[in-house]
């Protein structure tokens, strides 16, 4: 399969580096931004809608500019490589998606038109605690009365809950089902703690008391597969975050090697270092192959066929992250441990994605359940 980017994808990979690399080039003004709140740069998130970044997967009937997911992997991938704290994953992925997937046009319009134009910063409340990253909600119920909807329970964690002007919560109907729901931040029974994530990010607890809420879409409508089918997008966009952040870790060691000095000599003439680097490269390039594998299946619509490279591709981020992660600190040795080091960072935030959508155990639980489709093969007959 051809992986290489056209003339225009590489116009805006370039461009995308470009902005970024110029508002956190330098790691110490990212450690600046995320120590306080909202977490993020309100400049540069006015700057990627500037340059229709925030739109990017949107039709342009709904104010967007009508990509693919090719071209929200290549965002995604150089917000990686700096570690950008910006809300692209959870406001235009993964709320973003949701309301595309589920809104009526007159919703789609209004909210995918202010967020594309970075008006209004959108958040899924999606996740309640120990969910296991299920695509239906149970925690939160919706209550329908005379017309009118009511929610009650508690979401946890909201990636950016805190400081989203529009919440996209989920919760189970009174009639079985999966519903989505647009919920004003300031009405009656909606409370918000936020507070920073381990990675420097921020999430929130949400919790609702009979908060009034307007169905997202259909009301009454079950939107679980919709629900689903957005997660699974959001897993391969995650996907190529986590491969911007891979190759600087792996950069960022393999120069380490070369530069730091031991024993009088650099440490990159040991050849058991150099296995070591090398091992993190064939991870990297693995992980590689199979996201943007399953970036082109995305493409093509084929739900099925989507979770499918969907899991597959969480399960091969999950070890290579893991392990490019761990072999990033352990080469650095004590440095890696600080604050004011990348790497450790780089590191940090790789588990964050993986815990934000499911780590590889969830993955591979997923493509186990699927083995009982296939074919038995009778290797010795074949042969």
């Amino acid at each position: 399969m051809d992986f290489t980017y056209d003339d225009e994808q590489v116009a805006l990979r370039d461009a995308v580096r470009g902005l970024v690399r110029k508002a956190y080039g330098d790691f110490e003004e990212r450690r600046r931004t995320t120590r306080e709140d909202p977490g993020f740069s309100e400049k540069l998130w006015a700057q990627l809608a500037e340059m229709g970044l925030l739109g990017l997967p949107f039709s342009e009937d709904d104010g967007g500019v009508g990509a693919g997911p090719v071209e929200v992997g290549i965002v995604a991938h150089e917000l990686g490589r700096v570690l950008a704290p910006e809300p692209y994953l959870a406001s235009v992925v993964l709320a973003g998606g949701l309301v595309a997937a589920t809104g009526t046009p007159e919703q789609r319009a209004e909210l995918l038109g202010a967020l594309s134009a970075g008006e209004v910063l959108l958040a899924l409340a999606h996740q309640e605690p120990g969910s296991r990253w299920a695509p239906a909600a149970s925690a939160v119920t919706a209550r329908e009365e005379g017309g009118s909807w009511t929610l009650t329970g508690v979401k946890e964690p909201v990636a950016h809950g805190a400081r989203a002007d529009v919440l996209v919560v989920t919760a189970a109907l009174p009639d079985g089902g999966t519903g989505a729901f647009v919920v004003a931040p300031d009405a009656d029974g909606v409370t918000r703690e936020g507070y920073p994530t381990y990675d420097g990010g921020r999430a929130a607890r949400l919790s609702l008391s009979g908060t009034p809420a307007t169905p997202l879409g259909e009301p009454g409508a079950d939107v679980t597969d919709s629900i689903a089918a957005v997660l699974d997008t959001a897993r391969v966009v995650a996907g190529h975050e986590a491969l911007g952040a891979m190759e600087v870790a792996l950069a960022t060691t393999t120069e380490y090697l070369k530069n730091r000095k031991q024993f009088g000599v650099p440490l990159n003439t040991f050849q058991a270092l150099n296995f070591r680097a090398a091992d993190m490269y064939v991870s990297l390039e693995l992980a590689q192959s199979v996201v943007h594998w399953a970036t082109m299946v995305l493409a093509t619509g084929d739900g099925d066929r989507s979770a499918d490279a969907a899991a597959r591709a969480g399960l091969q981020v999950s070890r290579a992250g893991r392990h490019i992660g761990q072999e990033a600190i352990q080469l650095h040795g004590g440095i890696a441990m600080t604050a004011e080091y990348s790497v450790g960072s780089y590191t940090a935030h790789l588990h964050v994605l993986e815990q934000l959508l499911g780590d590889g155990q969830h993955h591979l639980a997923a493509l186990a359940g699927t083995v009982a489709d296939h074919e038995v093969l009778d290797p010795l007959a074949a042969s």
